[in-house]
């Protein structure tokens, strides 16, 4: 079970490990919290802007998670149907139906339930401390841990990693496709650093990056004419084949890394 806060972390971020196992025959479940209504319109238009219309959006995304869920071989949806919050800057009013202003009670019960319906043996979602601080993927970590210890399905909890490896190989694999540098050189990023002294799990996802590649790009409204969607345009980057994960609780003492979520189940 991933548990992601808006439909396009599940193929950027997960895409590979969900792909994987599901070509393995391992049952996968995708929990989603929003519907992103903040993203892209597909004119381009964002929140505000004339042109924009969340309910329209909402729907264009969820579009695009349905198609992106069929080619990574997603077996079970679980949309939890929540307002998109948007950035903590962005000079908008909160409202109480946005994601991040509902109970975390509340949020983490839902999980819980369907932590209990689906019996997942592994559940994936973001670190408490991720250097992301989007308040849907905040609120929606906070949520699947407290879901996790609460649940009465024993499971293994594993967080995104992704450090100063990954960011650097996608930078170079960008600017290798003569491409524009998307981002400054992740070095030096103590944040970054930190994420990948604490990565205790690397799994290879090489053979299933062609469906990794197509569950992207079919986020149409939110990569399209983006260099996201100019580098998977072309072959998948070696760099992107692997995908790094952080246990949870962390083993102590020295370890290598894993490299199968259910290893010895």
């Amino acid at each position: 079970m991933a548990v992601h806060a808006h439909p396009g972390p599940e193929s950027t971020n997960t895409g590979g490990i969900l792909a994987r196992y599901a070509a393995q025959g391992v049952r996968t479940v995708l929990v989603t919290s929003t519907n992103g209504e903040f993203g892209n319109a597909q004119d381009g238009s964002r929140p505000g802007e004339p042109g924009h219309d969340p309910a329209a959006v909402a729907r264009t995304r969820a579009a695009e998670l349905r198609a992106a869920a069929g080619h990574l071989g997603i077996g079970h949806l679980e949309p939890l149907g929540y307002h998109d919050s948007g950035m903590a800057d962005w000079d908008l009013e909160p409202q109480p139906n946005w994601f991040a202003q509902v109970s975390l009670d509340i949020v983490a019960a839902r999980i819980a339930d369907l932590i209990d319906r689906h019996r997942p043996q592994v559940v994936v979602t973001y670190a408490l401390d991720a250097p992301y601080r989007h308040p849907d993927q905040v609120h929606t970590a906070r949520a699947a841990h407290r879901a996790v210890e609460v649940s009465g399905v024993p499971v293994r909890l594993y967080t995104v990693a992704m450090g100063t490896g990954y960011w650097r190989g996608l930078r170079d694999a960008v600017m290798a496709a003569g491409l524009p540098e998307p981002f400054p050189d992740p070095e030096g990023d103590s944040a970054l650093a930190g994420v990948e002294q604490r990565v205790t799990t690397s799994i290879d996802v090489s053979a299933v990056l062609e469906r990794k590649k197509a569950a992207v790009l079919a986020h149409t409204s939110q990569v399209g004419g983006t260099w996201i969607e100019k580098l998977y345009e072309n072959d998948v980057p070696l760099a992107l084949g692997r995908e790094d994960y952080i246990k949870v609780p962390r083993p102590g003492g020295p370890h290598g890394l894993e490299n199968d979520f259910f290893a010895g189940l």
